[in-house]
């Protein structure tokens, strides 16, 4: 009885091409008492975009019509403000910093944890309603960000601008001549320095730094 008003209004909107996934993330929702609805492609939610008032979206990165970065500018076309998680291969980071960049809310790497995702969809939830009083800190202002930058080793801030610019950890390991492990390291380092949870945390504060 009490979970039945939470079905009439869809919280999470679910974009993936693979029916398995659609699957599996419909039952972790629901598992969690989020109601889902699937979408088998990008063309599905933009036709419902004009309708969604509430929730958010979770989506793959890489489908055949449409990338997700893709899908989050023509959801701004259409006016559709909800908030959105992106679903990331490792290959696929430089394309989730540029989903930051264009505005969405969160990415997560595959394989990334069932909490984890189920945290980020609440921290959403939360955002993309102003009133409801939510438990995630905001970004720090600029100011504080600055103070932690300073904190940084010139290698730490190298490593930092090739993450921001959406290069891969070999990527920036072949830039700076050290090995990929050694760019692990100096990752790990930078991000206990911005105090960043996550690399999201991470994009966002820099993000607000430079706004």
């Amino acid at each position: 009885m009490a979970a039945e008003p939470q079905q009439r209004n869809v919280q999470v909107h679910i974009v993936d091409d693979d029916a398995a996934v659609r699957d599996s993330l419909a039952f972790l929702f629901a598992s969690s008492g989020l109601a889902a609805e699937a979408y088998a492609s990008p063309l599905g939610l933009l036709a419902a975009a004009p309708n969604l008032t509430e929730g958010c979206i979770v989506t793959d990165v890489r489908m055949p019509e449409m990338d997700g970065l893709q899908l989050l500018a023509r959801l701004a076309e259409a006016g559709c403000a909800l908030p959105a998680i992106v679903i990331t291969g490792h290959g696929d980071v430089p394309m989730a910093v540029a989903a930051m960049k264009a505005g969405a809310a969160d990415f997560l790497e595959k394989p990334f944890n069932d909490e984890d995702l189920i945290k980020a969809v609440r921290a959403a939830l939360a955002r993309s309603q102003p009133k409801a009083p939510s438990l995630d800190a905001e970004p720090p202002v600029a100011p504080e960000i600055a103070r932690r930058l300073a904190l940084l080793s010139e290698r730490e801030r190298q490593v930092l601008d090739g993450l921001i610019a959406g290069r891969l950890n070999k990527t920036i390991a072949h830039d700076l001549g050290i090995s990929p492990r050694t760019v692990e390291v100096y990752r790990a380092k930078l991000m206990a320095k911005m105090e960043a949870a996550t690399f999201a945390d991470l994009i966002r504060m820099m993000l607000t730094g430079h706004e």
